[in-house]
């Protein structure tokens, strides 16, 4: 007998259907699907989920240095002309005052760059490994606000790994199993498949 559900599908089409239930559950909470595919569904969250418990506060902090682009009153980037040989200043910016680019012999536009000091999370060999595998599992999330929607610049790409670190980890630290609940709807319209809610408890 087989260990899995076939769900009618290719084993491709099986394994990519699966990843992005999985990964909209762990993004929304909750989801809407058939019986069959949530119980398949909640064998892998479940696991992505005592994986983030058990390597929670598996990390150490380290202060490092780095480059950040300055930015002026606009949120834009600062930028500068330098002589290409002798690397001078040559202009305090890139336009001129009616918003044009400028252009100077033997000059080139560069991104003005300050050194800040920041404390990172450095992962530990056994929660970098339990990081591969949720991406491994988890597809790519971008999210995009609903007052610029259509617009590439304000998308931003959301970190699973790090929601189900720094979220779900501590949230179900003292629970041992049982993240999900399967709640049933009734029978789908069409097909009659019983349609359940799928969510994090």
């Amino acid at each position: 007998m087989a260990k899995y559900r076939k769900l009618g599908r290719t084993s491709d089409q099986r394994k990519a259907l699966l990843r992005s239930q999985v990964t909209a559950l762990i993004y929304n909470g909750k989801i809407v699907t058939t019986e069959a595919r949530a119980k398949e569904v909640r064998k892998i969250a479940e696991r992505l989920i005592t994986m983030a418990v058990k390597e929670k506060d598996n990390f150490e902090t380290v202060k490092v240095t780095a480059k950040v682009a300055r930015k002026d009153k606009d949120g834009k980037r600062v930028k500068q002309i330098i002589d290409k040989d002798t690397k001078a200043v040559l202009s305090e910016t890139h336009r001129d005052k009616d918003g044009k680019i400028l252009r100077i012999d033997n000059g080139v536009t560069v991104t003005v760059y300050d050194e800040v000091e920041k404390e990172i999370k450095k992962d530990l060999p056994s929660r970098l490994h339990a990081r591969k595998q949720m991406l491994k599992v988890l597809y790519p999330v971008k999210e995009v606000p609903t007052a610029a929607a259509g617009k590439k610049k304000n998308t931003k790409q959301v970190n699973l790994v790090e929601k189900l670190f720094d979220e779900y980890g501590p949230k179900y630290a003292n629970r041992n199993g049982g993240y999900t609940r399967i709640i049933k709807i009734g029978p789908r319209k069409g097909d009659a498949a019983m349609e359940v809610v799928l969510e994090l408890v």
